[in-house]
């Protein structure tokens, strides 16, 4: 009688560690000799980590030299096909992913690791400038081919809907929050590389942004919606922002993560009405124009409001 064959799990711990420079919003890859960038990743190890944060705190800290600041658990990444398994390549990896915020500074990390602009997996979401051409060039006509290829009426209009929420078509406002959304609408219409890669569609003829290894890109995905979500109602932003800043620092930090533009007065305005900063008493040493106040995070603020965030309602259109 044949023996049954064993089924084992391995659990690993992959991280979108990301910040903010220059006006440059990062993720931290590495490159695993494949050609394609991905995200730190290592394993769980149930007997020397107490918690999965714990775990993803020790290594990242071995891997690369950055002190985490604010971690949070993302969501658990399973689908068979991930790791593109092969039937003798042993444990099934299951991965949980987390969102997590440092600052760039000094310290060197390993030669193997880089910061990448996130815009270069996702350059459809940096509305900062004006809407990406990308999207009327390529997607738009793309998606509408998709959503003809629907088999039935019903499937082409759920496949319609999708678009016009997902891209802000016919007359939808844009949604900065719907990255994930945005993504998997892509990988199902084979308009990017990983549903090549996975089986699921041809390869496309001008695959969309930079992939990334495995499901890595879906991971960073759902990072950035979350952290585009989080920071309106939790100021998670100021783990990015040094000590003391410009209120101009913190708007382009703020803009930086959501793509989007804000109204200069209207975000001051936000800010001075929730209490999430208050004067140094010190100005920067800009060499142009007139020195600018230097301010800093009023920790306090998260024992008065609830809720305390950066609410974008005041954005500038494109």
């Amino acid at each position: 009688m044949t023996a049954p064959t064993k089924h084992v799990v391995s659990i690993g711990l992959s991280a979108a560690i990301v910040s903010v420079a220059n006006e440059r919003p990062s993720v931290l890859t590495v490159h695993p000799g494949s050609g394609e960038d991905a995200l730190p990743f290592g394993p769980f190890d149930p007997l020397n980590h107490r918690t999965l944060e714990s775990g993803l705190r020790k290594w990242v800290g071995e891997q690369t030299l950055l002190d985490l600041g604010y971690a949070e658990q993302l969501y658990t990444f399973g689908d068979r096909g991930r790791h593109l398994p092969t039937p003798d390549e042993g444990a099934r990896v299951v991965s949980v992913g987390y969102l997590a915020l440092t600052r760039q500074g000094a310290k060197p990390i390993m030669a193997d690791t880089r910061w990448s602009d996130w815009y270069r997996y996702f350059p459809w979401e940096d509305w900062r400038d004006a809407r990406p051409a990308i999207i009327d060039a390529t997607i738009i006509p793309a998606l509408r081919n998709f959503v003809k290829a629907a088999p039935k009426n019903e499937a082409s209009e759920l496949r319609r809907d999708r678009v016009r929420q997902c891209f802000g078509t016919e007359g939808l406002p844009w949604d900065e929050e719907r990255v994930l959304e945005r993504y998997e609408l892509l990988y199902e219409a084979g308009l990017i590389q990983e549903a090549a890669r996975d089986g699921r569609a041809s390869p496309p003829k001008s695959p969309l942004g930079a992939s990334m290894v495995f499901d890595h890109r879906r991971i960073l995905a759902t990072a950035i919606a979350r952290l585009r979500g989080k920071m309106k109602y939790r100021p998670v932003v100021f783990e990015l922002m040094p000590p003391s800043f410009t209120l101009l620092e913190l708007q382009r930090t703020v803009e930086a993560i959501s793509g989007i533009r804000l109204h200069k007065q209207n975000f001051r305005r936000l800010v001075e009405d929730q209490g999430l900063v208050e004067g140094t008493g010190k100005f920067s040493a800009s060499t142009r124009g007139r020195p600018a106040e230097l301010f800093r995070f009023r920790r306090e603020v998260l024992r008065e409001r609830p809720a305390p965030g950066f609410r974008l309602g005041s954005r500038r259109t494109p």
